[in-house]
Order: structure tokens, then sequence, then C-alpha cells
């Protein structure tokens, strides 16, 4: 007490003699090598019936850290034990917002650096001094962990209640406090945490998670996986063992956006259902199904159909279609499921992926181009893989068969992903709008009804009589099934130029002349003896190696800026939204290189002159939109309109409040009625 006021009183006197601001109160300090302790108030004074806060300020060495109020699975949190005068209360801990530590193989929660504490006092009326003391107790860990404790005389007396030196701490420590959440939250019984706002969307939330206030709610170690929708996000928590929702999850939930700033909010989560999609599950797993069955139809298919075919007709020379119906079938599924994995991580990971995202990086896109090479090379009979490339004898019926089967499917959902059914927007969107688990469903049941025509045929023998019987022909059909592939490469170099211009085409064609090459090597050697299919094997190594090194400067290669064409201005939000202020009509085409859907209806229905005419004679005006390298305003557009993928066309009349969705299959029909209604 004597040293607090003798330190006051020298505060006071250089305040008077120098013109210097009075000093806060800060206690001495008691320090360890492992952490700085003192007491600080956020007033120098206190205001008759008024109310001041005190707290505890921790300043840890590099690498220690202490515990927030629950430490997780191991951890004591801090503890503060005011003794104050009569007519003065103390309050709670005011906690700060607490960093995840991972300490070997348990989940801790804590603060390393300097934190602040901070308790209210509050005094009754008439009563206008507080004095007391404050025991303070704390562990600190770093490989070892080591209790730590001190008392702190404290002593203010009446006055303005004037803020102290260290009231910018208080304020800083104020901004790191959770607030009230603003969003309505649920919990389902399977762990899903589900957060509704308007303004969480995939183009703010980067990152979030749940930090539960007490232990026993959540499993603390357990990935926290994000899936982020508009208006709201999931969060796939794993509940402890014991723990029922139906009590409610409370907790402090921090939410990070793009711009790097985060907010913390105290959330209470009530039990109720898993979030559902856009639409009823049933609804999106039938789209699902009827996008899969449709997409069989789409020209980026066509190549790997006819494969199917061939191999489809030598099974049933040899009993064994429904053997291979049912491996092609595993490849569809397992692959539609990888993408399903891949699109939840990239989602998970801050990344704007959808649809076809796979066709935005070129160095995906080449080595597409350089697998279809390389499957046309082997139609072509340059070399052959396990007795023949579905081929029509009898290395269908042995266990090669089943896994050329097996990747024949898994080829046609790598090469599917171009293309866009109908259907299977409002699908995937639903699906990326779900838990991860529906999520993985959606796109199961997609690849079932992109495999369910082979599957009927070789369930179904009396369908049999459609397919073509065995024969001589069939090899000159595998053959001639080369120059699709062959087409099919060429069409991807062009995306190439789209996505990574001169160098990528460069670098894609060197791969073809090299990967024809090793295919060149190990045909040639196939027949030879031990040693000469070594030989063909290493020509083609240092080949394919070779090839690999091209790669190298695609993903550096700049992104070329968008151009507009076909009479068509490049699209972008804002303009989008100048023309509608002005009361145009407007068409929006959101289209990608690598989208042959995209490309068909540009040329079928956007291009044709009675389109054009229409456009030029109402002034409408044509706004397209380049995906192909997933530019971020298009996705969050997309995402706006419930689309994960291109084509999106929106016909806007004059004046009108909302778009018009036109078809994904799009005919110059459509587009003219869809100009011609009144808005």
């Amino acid at each position: 007490m004597i040293r607090f006021f003798a330190v006051l009183a020298l505060a006071c006197t250089l305040g008077l003699l120098g013109g210097l601001p009075a000093f806060g109160f800060e206690s001495a300090p008691v320090a360890t090598q492992r952490s700085v302790a003192t007491l600080i108030t956020d007033a120098d004074s206190v205001a008759p019936g008024g109310r001041v806060r005190i707290a505890l300020r921790l300043r840890l060495a590099e690498g220690w850290h202490t515990y927030w109020r629950n430490p997780g699975e191991a951890g004591v949190p801090v503890e503060l034990v005011p003794s104050l005068s009569p007519g003065a209360t103390s309050g709670a801990i005011e906690w700060p917002t607490p960093g995840r530590m991972s300490e070997g193989p348990v989940t801790t929660y804590g603060y390393s650096g300097e934190v602040i504490l901070p308790i209210a006092v509050m005094l009754a009326p008439g009563v206008s001094a507080v004095s007391g003391d404050v025991a303070a107790h704390w562990l600190v860990c770093k490989d070892i962990c080591v209790p730590e404790e001190a008392s702190f005389p404290i002593a203010l007396a009446t006055g303005s209640g004037a803020p102290s030196a260290q009231e910018p701490l208080f304020r800083a420590h104020d901004l790191a406090v959770p607030r009230a959440s603003p969003w309505d939250a649920t919990i389902a019984a399977d762990g899903t945490l589900f957060v509704r706002g308007a303004e969480l969307r995939p183009a703010t939330v980067i990152d979030a998670w749940f930090i539960p206030d007490t232990s026993g709610q959540i499993v603390d170690d357990a990935v926290q996986l994000l899936t982020v929708r508009r208006g709201g996000f999931t969060l796939g928590l794993r509940l402890a063992k014991g723990f029922a929702p139906a009590s409610g999850l409370h907790g402090v939930l921090s939410v990070r956006d793009r711009g790097g700033s985060q907010a913390d909010v105290v959330l209470t989560a009530v039990e109720g259902l898993a979030p559902t999609p856009a639409i009823p599950l049933a609804r999106a797993v039938l789209f699902a199904f009827l996008g899969g069955l449709i997409l069989n139809l789409m020209p980026c298919v066509f190549p790997i159909l006819a494969m199917k075919v061939v191999g489809f007709a030598a099974g049933l020379a040899h009993g064994k279609a429904r053997a291979h119906a049912v491996s092609y079938t595993f490849g569809v599924v397992a692959t539609f499921i990888c993408v399903a994995i891949a699109l939840l991580v990239a989602r998970s990971a801050g990344t704007a992926a959808g649809w076809g995202f796979q066709f935005a990086s070129p160095i995906f896109v080449t080595a597409m181009a350089w697998l279809l090479f390389g499957v046309g090379l082997n139609l072509s009979g340059v070399f052959q893989i396990g007795g023949g490339f579905a081929g029509a004898g009898g290395g269908l019926a042995a266990r090669e068969g089943h896994w050329g089967s097996f990747f024949t499917g898994a080829l046609a959902v790598l090469v599917a992903t171009p293309c866009t059914a109908p259907f299977m927007a409002v699908a995937i969107a639903s699906g990326l709008a779900a838990p991860p688990p529906v999520t993985v469903l959606i796109f199961a049941v997609m690849g079932l009804g992109l495999a369910s025509p082979y599957l009927a045929l070789s369930a179904i023998p009396a369908l049999g009589w459609i397919m073509p019987r065995p024969g001589p022909w069939m090899e000159v059909f595998r053959q001639l099934l080369a120059f699709p592939m062959y087409g099919a490469a060429v069409w991807l170099l062009w995306v190439v130029s789209q996505e990574a211009g001169a160098p990528g085409v460069l670098a894609t064609a060197t791969g073809f002349v090299l990967l024809g090459f090793a295919a060149w090597s190990l045909g040639i050697t196939q027949t030879s003896g031990p040693r000469g299919r070594r030989i063909g094997l290493a020509g083609a190594g240092v080949a394919v190696a070779l090839a690999l090194v091209a790669l190298a400067g695609i993903a550096a290669a700049p992104v070329a800026a968008p151009v507009a064409e076909g009479g068509s201005e490049t699209f972008t939000p804002a303009r989008l939204a100048s023309l509608r202020a002005e009361g145009r009509p407007v068409f929006v085409n959101l289209t990608a290189a690598w989208c042959v859907t995209c490309l068909v209806n540009e040329r079928v229905a956007i291009s044709n002159d009675a389109v054009q005419r229409a456009f030029a004679a109402k002034h409408v005006a044509y706004l397209r939109g380049d995906w192909t390298r997933q530019d971020p305003a298009i996705t969050e557009f997309l995402r706006e309109q419930g689309r994960d993928g291109v084509p999106l066309y929106l016909y806007y009349g004059p004046h009108a409040a909302t778009a018009e969705v036109l078809p994904q299959i799009l005919t110059d029909t459509a587009v003219l009625d869809a100009m011609g209604r009144p808005s």
C-alpha cells in the first residue's frame, strides 16, 4: 500500500513539474524466466458508485503459452481471485478469443505472446474507494508445464475516473472479445453445425472454426470441414462421446474473410436437422441420376462410349458383359466420388472450385491431352496394353480386361467434366451446398446415371439384340476410334492456347512428339526378347521424363485477358448492373474454352444470324464472361445464381427485376423466345 502511494505521488510530481500526463496504475512486475505478470487498471481513479476494470497482464517468453477458460484436452485455465474492500464486487474474467494449439497429440486453447485478462469491479452507491488484493494463478507450458502465481495489491481513490495510460491495452483487448452472434445456428445429431447469415457466402468466408466453451462437447483435435454456400455455411464437427445436441452447443465461432479479417462471436447452436440442399434431397438425387444419364449424349463422352461399345460387344461374345459392366460402373462411380472429395478439399482450402474446376489448370488440360493422345496411339496399334485395349479377343476375359473396364469408366468421367448436361447444374449446386456426406452421395448417383445404360444392357439379356455382333469389323473399328482421340487431343491443345498462350502450346506439342516416341519404343520392342523389351522400356521412360519437364513452364504462364468476340462485351458484375440501371435488355453468356457444351451452343444458337439480328434490332447488350481460368468475380456470380459451373445463360428484359435462366442445351429458338416475351 505504501509503495503504491509513493509511486502515485512521484508520478503526480513529475506531471506537475514537466507537464507530463499522470501515469495509470500498473503494479510492480512478478517475473520469471517464463513470464512477466503485472496488474493494470483502465482508470487512474474511480467515481463514487462507479465501475473500474482491473486486469492481469501476462507477457510470455517466446514459445511459452497459458490457457483459456476451456483449456481443451490439457492445461489449466488462468484464475483470478479478488479480495476487495466492503462495497466493491467483481465480475468474471472477460476472455479474449483464444488460439488453437497442438501440443503433441492433443489440442488446447490458450494464449502466447502478450494477453490481458480483465475483470470489472463495481462500487456500491456511496462507496468512494476500492482497495484489497488480487491473487492470480496460471499455468505456463512449453516442453514442460510450470504453475505460477502472484498476489497484487490494489487501491484506487475517488476521482473523475479518467482513462489511465494503460487504457489503450483494454481497448485493444475489447476488440478481441467475442461479440454476440448475429447469425442463427443449428447443430445436427451427426455434428453438422449450420450457420445462416445473409453476408455469409463463398466470396467472403475463407475459413471458420468453432471452439467450445466447456470440454466434452466436441472432439477438439478433429478436422472441422467447412462448406460455404450463399447465405450460410456448414462446419463438420465430431461430437464428443456422450454429448447430446439437445442441450445445445456453446462456444466461440471464428470466421475469417478473404481480406484476412477475423470475426469472433459467441455462438449457441440449438438442436436441429442437418442443412438440406437448395432442393429436397430426393429431388437432388433424381436430378443427379438424370444428369449423369444425359451426360452419355454429350460430345465430350462420345469417343469413350464408342470404345465401350466395342468392349461390350466382345464381352457378350465371351459371356463376360455383366462383369465388365460392373467394373466399368465401379470406375465411373469411384471417379465421381474422387471429384466430389477434390471439390470439398479445394473449397475447404478457400478455393472457388466448381464442376470442371480442374480444367482451369493448363497442367491438367495438357495431361488430359497427352492421355487421350496415348489412348489414340494404343487404338492405332502402335503399342499394346494387356493384349489389346478393348480388343476383340480373350483380353477382355482376362483379369486385365476388368482393369481396362474400370479405367475406361474413370476416363469417361474425366473427359465428361468439360460438359454439363440438363439437371446437372441444380444437382451439383445442391450437393455442394449440403454437408459432405450428401455431396458425395449426389456425385455417386450421378456416376450411376452415367453408367446405367451399360448396367441395363448387361442385366437384361433381351436388350442384347441392339448391340452389334462381334466380328472382324471390331479391329477396324477399334483403329478408327483412334481418330476421335486425336481430335480431342487437338481440341485440348487449343484450350491450352487459351489458358497458357504460345508457351503452353509449344510444351504440349513437344509432349505429343515425346509420347509418340515412347509409344513407338514400347511397341517395336514388345515382341522382342527380355533385353529388347528393357531397351524399349528405358527409351520410353526417358521420353516420358522429358515430357514431364516440358510441363514446368506451363503453370507460370500468365492468364490471358478475356477477349470480347461476336459483338459481345466482356462480362463484369459492374457492367451488368450499369446496363440494367439504363433499362437495356441484356443477354449474359458465361462460358469457358474447355466447355464443349458452351462452344457448341455458341455456334448453334448465339452466333446464329437470326439471333444476332434480334440482338441488334432490340438493342440487346451481349455480355460474355470467360471462366476458362475461373475468374473469381464470375465464380461469385455463378454462386449467386445457384450454379457451380458453366454454361449459364441469362436474359434480362428491359427494366426486368430478375433474369430468365435459359436452358443449358441452348437453341436459337429458346433465345428468340426469351427476347420475345414481355419482361
